[in-house]
């Protein structure tokens, strides 16, 4: 059965409104990413004594965003499963008012600890949330147009990362830090207007049996193992037993978990799937990517604010040209794509993120802000030319009836790629840090003053703020030391970019195989898939897989 003779998968009136349904998932995936750039904006603030902001320790504001992290990703998997067995619109409203509610108490929260809290919440609906918006498009839009969907899927990721530095510098100027949090619960129930309204149901036609032995230890694996690696970051030693032990239990776990997929007659993951070479090398490029940003990410705020001294809106605004490069790149992507394959597409797509590592080198206390808008946009372009490819890439090595667990699979490397990258570069960038600062901190009077402001940037200029005339002194060597901390950081994450450019070059096909995005049975092991997961003749025109209408 050829291509051009094989029946519309997609039922005609879903068909009709694919682009409004894509609008709306868009939106749900605005106000999931959204939340994570307003919150690096707001970080400064919320360091700030009460009543202003919290009064958090630098330990407080890394829990703050790693608590999302670490329930986000310990969950996405499962979120998965749970959405392509009882339906991806079920999935989505779920996490979505869960978000919602969270939002709200985040926004309320009275310490650090709540806050934190309540950031978990907000990572068990955001792992609700994302896998469902990927695995939604794969089943209403038709093979042809798929890449195109999830350029605009991924270009969303830019526009989130552009309006929300702005959205929260002008917040930050105008009101209490809590309205960052605040901002979703409006957007939360317009998106979940337009879902109930547009958005159809999907689901696995035959799931087959629960596994709950197998969710069990995924959760176990990947929650101790990025737990682990958190920690790790946190104390700058990833030996310590504090750290090395829950990522031994993890590693453990997830061992234990593919030992028993690859035994089960009913797994929750078909382990077979890594055995695909476009797969597997498409999802480590995804965790290579985002280990080097993320990192970078973390140190990209206390540059511009606290070594500049730009506001949180100006500090916003300054990460306009990279988002705003990924928004008008990445659903351009796939015309790359058709004209020099995919290999060389994401491969030159991660030379430019590296070329954009490298740029940072560049940067000094007085170094023209224009040069880090142009790294901004050089990096952007980057990884507008690499998400879309390998997320289409693995989408299309599974059938299609799997397309939540294929989305979390993707969102889960990602996850666990950006928690190593800011544990281990954050935590050479404070070890750094420390080291170039040591003898001006011997200077201070008390033991406990020395190592509070041994802790980093944020804490040094504190410290000297409150010892008057006195500190003045640590201001312009804390300022160096930093710089040269970020440069090496940023040294770092340029090599393991370029490594995973040389992955990408020699392990992603130059093109995809014939059949497209989402052809049933792409997979390996899909010969041994259910006749109803393996044909599109095994499914009624436009296909019940697609929707339950």
């Amino acid at each position: 059965m050829t291509t051009a003779a094989a029946p519309p998968r997609v039922p005609e009136a879903i068909h009709r409104r694919r682009w409004a349904i894509l609008g709306t998932l868009v939106l749900a995936l605005l106000v999931v990413v959204l939340d994570n750039s307003i919150l690096n904006v707001a970080m400064k603030t919320i360091a700030s004594p009460a009543p202003t902001g919290l009064g958090a320790s630098q330990s407080d504001l890394e829990w703050s965003i790693n608590s999302y992290t670490l329930v986000f990703a310990g969950l996405l998997f499962t979120a998965g499963l749970l959405g392509d067995r009882f339906g991806r619109k079920r999935a989505l409203l779920a996490g979505m008012v869960v978000f919602g509610i969270a939002s709200l108490l985040s926004a309320l929260a009275a310490s650090p600890g709540e806050l934190i809290g309540y950031r978990a919440l907000m990572g068990v609906g955001g792992a609700l949330a994302m896998p469902a918006t990927l695995a939604i498009i794969m089943n209403v839009f038709e093979r042809a147009e798929q890449p195109k969907a999830i350029g605009i899927w991924a270009g969303a990721v830019g526009l989130a990362i552009a309006i929300g530095p702005i959205t929260g510098g002008l917040l930050i100027e105008h009101f209490w830090w809590g309205s960052v949090f605040l901002i979703n619960v409006p957007i939360v129930v317009i998106a979940l207007v337009a879902m109930v309204l547009l958005v159809p149901e999907s689901k696995d036609p035959n799931p087959g049996r629960l596994d709950p032995i197998g969710v069990l230890l995924s959760i176990i694996g990947l929650v101790a193992l990025i737990y682990g690696i958190i920690k790790g970051g946190e104390l700058a030693d990833f030996t310590a037993a504090a750290a090395l032990v829950p990522m031994l239990v993890g590693v453990a776990a997830l061992v234990a978990f593919v030992w028993f997929e690859r035994r089960t007659s009913h797994p929750a993951l078909d382990v077979t799937w890594f055995r695909n070479k476009v797969f597997s090398a498409s999802v480590v490029v995804v965790g290579v990517v985002f280990f080097a940003l993320m990192g970078v990410s973390f140190f990209g705020v206390f540059y511009t604010q606290s070594v500049r001294g730009y506001s949180a809106l100006q500090a916003g605004m300054l990460m306009l040209p990279l988002a705003v490069a990924q928004l008008v790149f990445a659903p351009r992507a796939r015309l790359v794509v058709d004209r020099f394959g995919i290999r060389a597409t994401c491969a030159g797509g991660m030379v430019l993120i590296a070329a954009g590592f490298v740029g940072y080198q560049l940067l000094d206390v007085g170094t023209p802000i224009w040069v880090l808008v142009v790294l901004g946009l050089l990096m952007g372009s980057g990884m507008a030319h690499v998400m879309p490819p390998v997320t289409v890439a693995i989408m299309g090595s599974l059938p299609r009836e799997k397309a939540g667990a294929g989305s979390a699979i993707n969102n889960t490397f990602r996850q666990v790629g950006g928690s190593l990258g800011v544990a281990v570069l954050g935590a050479v960038l404070s070890t750094v840090y420390r080291d170039g600062m040591a003898d001006k901190l011997d200077q201070l009077p008390t033991e406990a003053l020395r190592e509070k402001a041994g802790e980093s940037l944020e804490a040094t200029l504190a410290v000297a703020d409150r010892l008057g005339p006195q500190g003045a002194g640590l201001v312009g060597p804390a300022n160096d030391s930093f710089i040269s901390a970020m440069h090496v950081v940023a040294g770092l994450s340029a090599g393991i970019t370029l490594v995973g450019a040389l992955l990408a070059w020699l392990l992603l096909p130059g093109r995809l195989p014939a059949g497209g995005p989402g052809a049933p049975g792409g997979a390996p092991g899909a010969k041994d898939a259910r006749p109803a997961e393996r044909s599109d003749a095994a499914e009624p025109a436009r296909g019940t897989a697609a929707a339950d209408v």
